[in-house]
């Protein structure tokens, strides 16, 4: 029987962003749905649902949203090693 092997979420039909603000800040590992990327637009889309998820986490937390400066996509991270079994 073979093992299940883990999905990255690249895979699984979202990808990440690393989000910039103006104010120097950096949020890491902002999820976006696949859907809204691609075609002509690339990862502009990305902004408008990352703004859209500040605009909620601001009004939950009562303060003010931040500008997003830039979007970049988070690096896929590789997959940590098992440690071998021992007898």
């Amino acid at each position: 029987m073979s093992k299940r092997t883990r999905q990255r979420p690249q895979e699984r039909g979202s990808v990440l962003f690393d989000v910039f603000y103006e104010d120097g800040s950096q949020a890491s590992n902002r999820r976006v749905p696949m859907e809204v990327l691609g075609g002509l637009d690339g990862d502009e889309p990305a902004r408008d649902v990352i703004a859209a998820q500040d605009e909620e986490i601001a009004q939950k937390s009562g303060r003010p949203q931040r500008s997003i400066l830039s979007l970049a996509r988070s690096p896929i991270p590789d997959p940590k090693p098992k440690p071998p079994r021992g007898t």
